[in-house]
């Protein structure tokens, strides 16, 4: 039997994790050696109090830490409880719920999910910098189910749109993934998704739902293929697109269980994305969310709980 290259590939193991964690904190917030976040001089003193370091730049005399300006900033917690939170999430193969971090952090309940809400936050602002190309599949798909006594199928109450869409190698093999909710299956909420997640003339194809066609006026090309009274999932053309989606039901089903899919969706499936993404490199995906975290705003508890529309 062939090698999984996923599962047998090396990681990364905590202590070694652990011991890199400051440097690279360090080295994602001033790649070229420190720079004053007000006058943008290099020159700068470092006060220490403590474990605590502060910088304070020569010219103007302002002072910042390690963690202002990032999504660390205003935390009551050590470094290094963040730091497990980081290996212990990125290294989950199908995510960690705010109970789990719960309980191997040993913090309380709502500063673990706060952690988590913080650090999926830190992920899908990451992939947002990125637009699939090439050859895409794409297929449209719900975040939850129905209810009992209301509408049934796409008019469910409980159900929350979203688009998926993944491009492949050359050789037919899954590259990357986008995931994103959308306010429906239209062409103009298409045409936006594709705006923002996708690069000008990909070639998209698509099971023949209409709204897809949308993809053209952002500059994308479209190619339906024609079901033949099958259903989608068992095109062999959509194989991969339909293998990701069963996997990421099985990721939200076994981590989480349930969440608010209307306030909260556009982050489990961007954290999704984000660990699929980097499937290849569990050496340097720990230390990549670190990256994440230094390079991201603030995020106060208020801003996390607004609804999606908002993130």
């Amino acid at each position: 039997m062939a090698m999984n290259k996923i599962q047998f590939q090396t990681g990364l193991s905590l202590p070694a994790f652990l011991a890199q964690c400051k440097v690279s904190l360090e080295q994602s917030r001033w790649p070229q050696g420190f720079r004053c976040p007000g006058c943008g001089d290099a020159e700068h003193y470092v006060l220490k109090s403590g474990r605590r370091k502060t910088f304070q730049c020569r010219s103007c005399r302002l002072q910042t830490s390690l963690i202002s300006g990032t999504l660390f900033q205003s935390t009551h917690l050590k470094l290094t409880v963040w730091f497990l939170a980081i290996y212990l999430i990125s290294q989950a193969k199908t995510g960690l719920s705010a109970l789990t971090l719960k309980r191997q952090l040993g913090v309380s309940y709502p500063t673990a999910w706060l952690i988590q809400q913080k650090l999926m936050q830190a992920m899908v602002e990451r992939e947002a910098r990125y637009t699939l190309d090439g050859d895409i599949q794409v297929d449209d798909a719900y975040l939850g189910g129905e209810l009992a006594g209301g509408k049934a199928g796409r008019g469910s109450e409980n159900k929350v749109p979203f688009i998926a869409a993944l491009s492949l190698t050359p050789e037919g093999q899954p590259r990357f993934i986008k995931m994103a909710p959308i306010p429906g299956f239209t062409r103009k909420a298409i045409a936006n998704w594709a705006q923002d997640d996708l690069s000008s003339g990909c070639v998209v194809r698509s099971d023949g739902l209409a709204c897809f066609s949308g993809v053209t006026d952002a500059d994308c090309k479209h190619q339906v293929i024609i079901a033949g009274g099958r259903k989608p999932r068992d095109l062999p053309e959509f194989c991969w697109i339909n293998t990701v989606l069963g996997n990421l039901k099985t990721s939200l089903g076994g981590a989480y269980h349930a969440f608010d899919f209307a306030k909260y969706g556009t982050r489990y499936l961007g954290a999704f994305a984000y660990r699929f993404n980097r499937r290849f490199r569990l050496d340097t995906i720990t230390t990549r969310l670190i990256v994440a975290a230094a390079t991201t705003e603030p995020r106060p508890d208020y801003w996390l709980r607004q609804a999606d529309a908002s993130c």
